[in-house]
């Protein structure tokens, strides 16, 4: 992971710095800012320096003091800034993936235990459909509907009277009053796909010769089923350690549309504003989740399946 963390560093600060211009260029067509101040303000922030001696300037922070550097655009450091704004993300993502799997393995298994069935095909036009529609249109669609109903507070995490209020009961009822928005906005694309294939990894187990052993030794059905299940299940385990980020990075998009303090709008604002270290923490971030993701997998994959810890 240490190495591959140092080689994904390499990538986002070359990927950041292809961006054109950097987070000076938006003065210099403001008349109120001369050539002199603006010359003035890249050296305070380093950027009059070359790539190299700002990358190895920005990487050893992070080693040596676990500082990813400083917000040019709110003037902070970028790990209160993401502090600030990593809670949510990370509880709407969990929120989300298991919002996508309590739907998903035990859809897909219907699916797959009545094949070619009026369920089953219901079942996979909603998989296609789910796919299809594009989280932030499906968020707009979910708002227009709020608004038709009569729902006066849409979007967010909470109702007005409630923003920057301390938590109490009914600021938290309110709050579950409005997070089921973005977790159905963010999970459904994941429901469709993983029911997808939860019933094709149903089939496959359900027809390998060792169920028609377990069968004719005599084994009652709902032990047999047990045994599909779990051996269906070891992909959709795989599958996991990629969910994570996946739902991370999908709340961008949602995020702005609904209005939610979360990273996506952070990490959207910091893109246009050329906030380099911003960018990049959040994209070494996404890196780091991934690995973690694929480890916590692995891990998992080792538990539910004996041949794997043997191996």
């Amino acid at each position: 992971m240490v190495p591959m963390m140092l080689l994904v560093s390499i990538v986002c600060f070359a990927v950041v710095e292809l961006q054109p211009g950097d987070y000076v260029s938006q003065f210099l067509n403001n008349p109120d800012i001369s050539a002199e101040q603006i010359e003035s303000i890249r050296a305070q922030l380093s950027l009059d320096k070359g790539p190299a001696e700002r990358y190895f300037m920005w990487i050893g922070g992070i080693l040596s003091r676990g500082d990813f550097g400083w917000s040019f655009a709110y003037k902070r450091p970028v790990v209160d800034l993401i502090g600030e704004r990593m809670g949510w993300t990370l509880g709407i993502a969990v929120l989300a993936i298991l919002f996508q799997w309590l739907l998903a393995v035990p859809l897909g298994v219907y699916s797959a235990t009545r094949p070619r069935s009026a369920g089953d095909y219901a079942l996979t036009g909603f998989a296609f459909l789910g796919l299809s529609i594009p989280d932030f249109f499906l968020g707009i669609l979910i708002m227009f509907g709020l608004v038709s109903a009569g729902a006066t507070s849409v979007g967010g995490l909470f109702s007005n009277e409630f923003v920057g209020a301390p938590m109490s009961p009914a600021k938290f009822l309110d709050l579950l009053g409005h997070l089921w928005v973005p977790v159905l906005v963010i999970g459904i694309a994941g429901v469709a796909s993983l029911m997808r294939v939860m019933r094709g990894n149903y089939l496959d187990v359900v027809g390998s010769p060792f169920v028609e052993s377990l069968r004719a030794r005599g084994l009652p059905e709902k032990r047999v089923r047990r045994r599909v299940l779990a051996n269906a299940l070891n992909p959709m385990v795989s599958l996991a350690g990629m969910q994570l980020p996946e739902v991370f990075s999908g709340t961008i998009t949602a995020s702005i549309v609904l209005g939610l303090p979360t990273m996506g709008p952070f990490f959207y604002e910091a893109l246009l504003n050329g906030d380099q270290h911003l960018v990049m923490a959040f994209l070494m971030l996404i890196a780091f989740i991934t690995q973690i993701g694929n480890l916590l997998a692995d891990v998992a994959l080792a538990l539910l399946d004996p041949r794997i810890r043997i191996s």
